[in-house]
């Protein structure tokens, strides 16, 4: 009679860059002082899988160029044979394997029980729960750091998506390419950005209102005519933050173009990206592309991702034209993205004397290697939905 089978899956990433926790229980590695051999560990490692009776390989998913795996079964089964060798070519080059560290591997994968659970009914498969989450360590400390308020093994990246997640935007207006006012805002239901302090208070977005040109200009003419564009934005020109996007929309007369440019310069060798609509919202800019913009970036294979919005109010895009000649130009950036470039350009923190703020509400100053930088970034993009404003 054969007996029953039961089947616990796992799935097998690999050995990412980082302090494996046999090789440091055992002394094979001692941070500090041996230098990492990440080729030698997953050979290892994938050589006492195959050893390992009752496991065999179930997928082989290891070519996926977005999501590389292996899922294992663990199978305890009356009679019969499971395992199943793994025989995928190794990639990571030749090289002598370490036995001592092979006998650890194979002594740790030994300890594993597997007892079958109590079958009061027909044979189905066993869900191994989710592991505890692991809090992220620094790599200048020796105790273990947890991010507050994170699920279990949440991406903290992923607060970038929360709903109720205030972003922090810095706003600075420019008259005639004059800087005359800029300030830092944090809201939950975006902002305004307003002509005159006796606005409408009952419409949402935190009211920033724009200062009277008198107090930076000389010429009158150029006055009268910016003070003319500040009474037309009437309710404002809102701007707020749902999901991956932000969106605007103008709640007066005063027509508004708007681009995604450089922070130090609006792109104005071309033309905008749209005009902000007046009756619904429009879509201005996607956290998505931004993301696999900066993927890229990271890899060292192209440009920095832009994040600055910049809206020109009252007039025509200033295309093939000096953008210091228009009167009313106002730049947006919200710092949790400028926070995200800065770090791919340094290659990511690798201390806390190099960390990155997102300056996001309850959120604190993360301490991330290159490595894990790239890793929730990647995450990050599965988590996305790439489909336009208007799509469903």
């Amino acid at each position: 009679m054969v007996g029953r089978k039961q089947v616990w899956s796992c799935r097998v990433t690999g050995i990412k860059p980082g302090k494996p926790a046999w090789a440091e229980a055992t002394g094979a590695y001692v941070p500090g002082r041996d230098k990492p051999d990440l080729p030698t560990w997953k050979r290892n490692f994938r050589s006492a899988l195959n050893r390992k009776e009752g496991l065999r390989l179930a997928e082989d998913r290891s070519k996926d160029p977005h999501d590389p795996h292996k899922i294992y079964e663990f199978v305890n089964s009356g009679v019969g044979d499971f395992s199943q060798p793994d025989t995928s070519p190794d990639t990571n080059g030749g090289g002598s394997t370490s036995d001592t560290q092979e006998d650890i591997l194979d002594e740790l994968l030994g300890n594993m029980v597997l007892a079958p659970l109590p079958d009061p009914g027909p044979p189905s498969l066993a869900v191994a729960p989710e592991p505890c989450p692991q809090p992220l360590r620094s790599p200048s400390l020796d105790n273990p750091t947890p991010f507050p308020n994170l699920g279990p093994s949440e991406n903290p990246l992923k607060r970038l998506l929360v709903p109720g997640e205030e972003w922090e935007f810095e706003v600075t207006a420019f008259y005639r390419g004059r800087q005359v006012f800029q300030q830092t805002i944090s809201c939950p239901e975006g902002l305004r950005l307003v002509g005159s302090e006796v606005g409408d208070r009952t419409l949402p977005g935190w009211p920033v209102t724009l200062p009277d040109p008198g107090m930076s200009l000389t010429d009158r003419g150029v006055m009268s005519y910016v003070r003319h564009v500040l009474s037309c934005l009437g309710g404002g020109l809102a701007l707020w933050r749902a999901g991956q996007w932000l969106w605007a929309q103008r709640l007066g007369h005063c027509h508004t173009y708007w681009a995604v440019s450089e922070e130090l310069l609006p792109n104005s060798g071309h033309g905008p990206d749209g005009e902000v609509p007046k009756d619904k919202e429009g879509g201005v800019f996607d956290l998505g592309p931004f993301i696999v913009d900066l993927i890229t970036f990271t890899e060292g294979s192209g440009r920095s991702p832009r994040y600055a919005l910049w809206f020109c109010v009252g007039e025509s895009w200033p295309q093939d034209q000096p953008w210091t000649k228009r009167l009313v130009m106002v730049k947006v950036v919200p710092t949790c993205l400028r926070a995200l470039v800065e770090m791919a350009r340094v290659g990511g923190a690798s201390s806390l004397e190099n960390t990155v703020d997102l300056h996001i509400s309850n959120s604190h100053p993360l301490s991330l290697t290159s490595d894990q930088y790239k890793a929730y970034l990647q995450d990050l993009v599965e988590s996305m939905d790439f489909q336009g404003p208007g799509e469903t």
